[in-house]
């Protein structure tokens, strides 16, 4: 192998690892309820606040994203991270009987709860059964 060969690959790995870095993500686990009028997922996110998520919805599917916080001392840096990325990412396909115009969220203690209704014509009803 030539060094412009050994350089052109050295190169190459460098930019194959910052383009992995950039797509590396944290993965929330997550928690699905189903019940008569909605669905609800609630995501752990620790280190996300308000204005570092980003959840977008469509009629076919759900994306949630948040960068993590890490609070620092002043003066000081970190030396040593176990983490590689602070970017939580989790998406999710939707079934067409839920009313994605009308999803809500609310977070709390680093659990974002996301709850999306059904649409009406989809939800169990119980039906009165009468007797003459």
């Amino acid at each position: 192998m030539t060094a412009n060969q050994d350089v052109a690959r050295k190169e190459a790995g460098a930019s194959d690892k910052k383009a992995r870095e950039r797509e590396s993500v944290i993965v929330p686990m997550v928690d699905i309820f189903e019940d008569a009028h909605q669905i609800t997922v609630q995501a752990e996110m620790p280190g996300v606040s308000r204005d570092k998520l980003n959840i977008q919805a469509d009629r076919n599917g759900l994306l949630l994203e948040g960068d993590m916080q890490i609070a620092m001392p002043a003066g000081m840096t970190a030396l040593h991270a176990d983490l590689q990325t602070t970017r939580y990412r989790r998406s999710f396909v939707l079934s067409g009987e839920l009313e994605t115009e009308r999803i809500e969220a609310s977070l709390k203690d680093g659990v974002l709860t996301v709850r999306i209704p059904k649409r009406v014509e989809f939800r169990t009803r119980k039906i009165k059964v009468n007797v003459p």
